[in-house]
């Protein structure tokens, strides 16, 4: 007979309904017997025992919330009897045992690819010394009033140049009456897709008048090959497009000698995304990418974890896995002033989860959290990246960003991400500039929209752990080699979205 309960850590004091619980159902689960006293559905909790009103729920090992009421045992344990325990202000403290512990697991992962050889990729050569898993052309507009001028040039582009990953414009509707950290992270964004790796060939468009002038982006992008990133200002020429039409050929004609070659899996960049989570996210999902992190990091490969409002309640952990006492402040630092972001525009930091993420099973913003951060497995946290930052050290990096799907996986790409490795339990069709894959919390979903997901995480419940997760790693391969492509690029679904916080003009 199926499992129908999971209780995720011995220290729990509710269960996870793997399948929909009748009232009256007699359940047994760690030596528990517990008759249910309503419906629950799948994803959602059930009480072990009896909770009182204002005692801690466990769900991961840690509090998720508090019991707005006495909760018998075989209840169902969600938003009508249970309040988060967050608020804007927290107490933060550096374990260095517990880092230290977290560093000594990954060095003895480390060793066994220290003795065995680490997987390798096909990847592009940069002359920067980066690598690149695609090989596309992008158009990226300095302001949006020649963002359809960018798309006629990408229709044309692809219609025309034949290159094997296409055309790409990233439109976007800023770079103009834009002030101040606005202005600047808008310019910092593009500068960074304009020396993504991804990216064979660049045509920056602007428009001529823009705050986004092409002299000060030029500099902003720095030291780019010039066969391969061209610049046009629309407003010089009596044709644009035309004009736009000769340079797109002149990189694509450079691009066509590019040629894939053997290099080690370290030295991929893995960005890693939750969206549209239900409560089966933390238990297979999540815990997937978490394992495949920790295999990762041990190569000595990169991984980038976002979202830092849906790290709240669960940033402690993070906390307690920096490298170094400088590492652990500026964790610190990132969080507080997430936190600011929240209370300067007079919103509480608690607002979440969505009302998806509440059907789903989640109930409070610590219950997302806590799911959330598994994505980073045990890897203990070496870098801590500010907005627009690309990353320069190797391991987990913390990137500030919000929990939005658009705007956090614009910012993996900037920073530096091959790929973004994207859970979800209730399904999304978004795409990233670069490859997205996305990884169903539940079989249900993965057979429902089998035109969105990549990979049916649910197996981890049903299926050996270790096969799935080497099937889930020999999938990464196949993508970075080109092999395979993720079904956002097969159904041409990539955007960008820039954080905006300020005054337009």
């Amino acid at each position: 007979m199926a499992k129908k309960l999971i209780r995720i850590t011995d220290k729990d004091n509710v269960a996870v309904a793997l399948s929909p619980i009748v009232k009256g159902d007699v359940l047994n689960i760690d030596n528990l017997t517990i008759t249910s006293t309503m419906d629950i559905t799948a994803g959602h909790k059930i009480s072990l025992f009896n909770i009182k009103k204002g005692e801690p729920v466990v769900k991961y090992g840690y509090p998720i919330g508090y019991a707005k009421e006495d909760i018998p045992v075989g209840s169902a344990v969600h938003t009508f009897n249970v309040k988060t325990g967050l608020s804007e202000n927290a107490e933060y403290s550096y374990d260095a045992e517990t880092a230290e512990e977290c560093m000594a697991e990954m060095d003895e992962k480390k060793k066994f690819y220290s003795a065995n050889r680490v997987p390798t990729i096909n990847a592009y050569e940069r002359k920067n010394g980066k690598i690149g898993i695609r090989n596309a052309l992008w158009i990226v507009p300095t302001v949006g009033c020649v963002n359809q001028i960018a798309k006629h040039l990408e229709a044309w582009g692809n219609e025309n140049l034949g290159l094997e990953d296409g055309v790409h414009a990233w439109t976007h509707p800023f770079g103009c009456s834009q002030m101040g950290d606005d202005h600047q992270n808008t310019r910092v964004i593009l500068a960074d897709l304009v020396n993504h790796p991804n990216a064979g060939g660049v045509l920056v468009i602007g428009l001529g008048c823009e705050n986004n002038t092409m002299p000060e982006f030029k500099e902003l992008c720095g030291d780019v090959d010039p066969e391969r990133v061209k610049f046009m200002v629309c407003q010089d020429y009596e044709d644009e497009e035309k004009a736009g039409e000769k340079l797109l050929k002149e990189i694509a004609d450079v691009m066509r000698g590019d040629k894939r070659t053997s290099v080690p899996m370290s030295r991929l960049v893995v960005g890693m995304k939750c969206g549209g989570s239900d409560g089966f996210s933390g238990i297979t999902a999540n815990p997937l990418v978490g394992r495949f992190t920790n295999e990762l990091v041990a190569m000595g490969g990169t991984a980038i974890l976002t979202e830092v409002p849906e790290m709240f309640g669960a940033e402690q952990i993070l906390m307690n896995r920096a490298e170094s006492k400088k590492v652990y402040e500026d964790i610190v630092d990132m969080i507080n002033g997430f936190k600011h972001y929240f209370t300067a525009h007079g919103q509480v930091v608690y607002e979440n989860p969505s009302p998806g993420n509440k059907a789903g099973g989640i109930t409070t913003l610590e219950d997302k959290s806590l799911g959330c951060v598994q994505k980073g497995g045990r890897a203990p946290v070496s870098a801590v990246l500010k907005y627009g930052e690309r990353v320069e050290e190797k391991g987990m990096n913390l990137l500030t960003g919000p929990g939005n799907d658009i705007v956090s996986t614009t910012v993996q790409s900037a920073a530096g991400a091959h790929m973004i490795l994207f859970t979800t339990g209730r399904g999304t069709p978004l795409g990233a500039p670069v490859p997205t894959v996305k990884i169903s919390s539940n079989t249900d979903l993965a057979e429902r929209k089998s035109n969105w997901i990549d990979f049916n995480a649910g197996a981890m419940l049903s299926e050996n752990p270790d096969k799935v997760v080497s099937d889930f790693i020999n999938l990464i391969i196949a993508i970075a080699n080109g092999e395979k492509r993720t079904k956002n690029e097969e159904n041409g679904y990539m955007e960008i979205s820039i954080l905006k916080d300020g005054v337009v003009l």
